[in-house]
């Protein structure tokens, strides 16, 4: 059992930075609180803001929609995770034929470089276009035209090339002493990826890697535009039957609850790397 005691200078700075933090805390709560009010009162005292109330933030309205668009956004929801394993699996694929050495490998490394180079060049928009209206058109036997297959085949396409480029900054990033050194143990080339530079590449880039898939969840909504009921052409629907817009901020409302928790833990995640520096607190 400890006998130690805090001395009363370390009780007093304990105190005072305690003090601090109180303080801290209470200034920033004044802050929000006085922004916040001023952007209510600017807003509410606009002479359009009864008429933008009514049409946009109808409780009643959004209420009554609500279950309609979180029905939809179970699809996009779906769609995001499915895509996700598939853009994690195809993205590494790629990032690894990039890397290989030797003369031998270059078809796939210039395979791998060129499907990065257009995939990231060509708007996510136009890719999903042409995906879901001419791939149909091909009337190609066994081929799938569901509309939110093609859609979702066109987030994989897109999304892998920038997720090949995180892994491939990932795994370049490691020293090739350890590649050396793995080599010498009588580790083979799969075997020195497995257990030496992979394990080490994806600790490293986990933080953009979050981040990717922070941004795949809101592009999830970009299939809407191939006729796709998920939240977004859900609450168009909606919209079209009264003019009133409030699915889309019940929308935009799930979108953002849906991506909040993901976007804290890429922000935990690279706190934790150092990539903050030593800063805390939620933002």
């Amino acid at each position: 059992m400890t006998t130690w005691q805090p001395s009363d200078l370390q009780r007093e700075r304990l105190a005072y930075r305690q003090s601090r933090a109180r303080r801290s805390t209470l200034i920033a709560a004044a802050s929000s609180v006085v922004l916040i009010g001023l952007l209510a009162f600017g807003i509410g005292s606009t002479p359009g803001w009864p008429r933008v109330r009514e049409t946009f933030f109808n409780l009643d309205r959004g209420w009554e929609a609500l279950p309609v668009v979180a029905e939809g956004i179970w699809l996009n929801i779906r769609v995001m995770i499915v895509c996700a394993v598939l853009i994690v699996i195809l993205g590494l694929t790629l990032a690894i034929l990039r890397t290989l050495q030797g003369p031998i490998f270059f078809p796939l490394r210039f395979l791998a470089a060129a499907y990065t180079d257009v995939f990231r060049g060509l708007p996510l928009l136009l890719v999903i276009f042409l995906l879901g209206f001419g791939v149909p058109a091909l009337q190609l036997k066994g081929m799938p035209n569901q509309a939110v297959v093609l859609g979702g085949a066109a987030l994989v396409l897109t999304y892998s090339s920038y997720v090949a480029e995180v892994f491939r900054a990932g795994i370049e990033s490691i020293h090739p002493s350890q590649r050396a050194a793995a080599r010498s143990l009588g580790l083979s080339y799969p075997q020195t990826m497995r257990f030496v530079v992979l394990p080490q590449a994806v600790r490293r880039v986990l933080p953009p890697l979050l981040n990717d898939f922070v941004s795949l969840q809101k592009d999830s909504g970009l299939i809407a535009v191939l006729g796709v009921v998920d939240a977004i052409r859900a609450a168009q629907l909606e919209t079209a039957e009264d003019f009133n817009f409030t699915p889309y901020v019940v929308a935009g409302l799930l979108f953002v609850a849906m991506t909040i928790p993901l976007t804290r833990l890429t922000d935990w995640v690279a706190r934790r790397q150092g990539w903050y520096g030593g800063g805390g607190g939620l933002v």
